[in-house]
């Protein structure tokens, strides 16, 4: 699995002590200095089954300062793709990838619900 972060996250923190305490093994991946590209946030859309707003990282400084929530209405979906690939502090995160499943942002219940299976014993 790879776990996608901000290590200055609190949420994406609590996040990887939460995998760590349930023995979860994954790699890790700073969305800082190591951006989804727009294939990857396609794959993990579709993965995910969640609608694409989801994907954006709404209470973040550069949300705001781009007027995002005003101006995405007006956005097609291949240009929300493109606009997310630009800058990895656009993304919801920490975001957990698998071969079968995508998790986007940490609630601790649909973790444990999904990732129940991988928990060591």
């Amino acid at each position: 699995m790879q776990f996608i972060c901000y290590p200055r996250c609190k949420t994406c923190q609590k996040a990887q002590k939460w995998l760590d305490e349930h023995g979860i093994e994954y790699t890790v991946r700073d969305i800082q200095t190591d951006n989804p590209t727009i294939e990857e946030l396609k794959e993990w859309h579709a993965k995910s089954g969640l609608p694409l707003k989801r994907f954006w990282n709404t209470s973040g400084q550069r949300y705001r300062e781009l007027s995002l929530s005003k101006k995405l209405p007006d956005v097609t979906e291949e240009e929300q793709f493109a606009l997310l690939a630009t800058d990895g502090m656009l993304v919801k995160r920490p975001i957990l990838v698998s071969d079968d499943f995508v998790l986007i942002g940490f609630k601790e219940k649909e973790w444990e619900e999904t990732l129940s299976q991988y928990f060591a014993n």
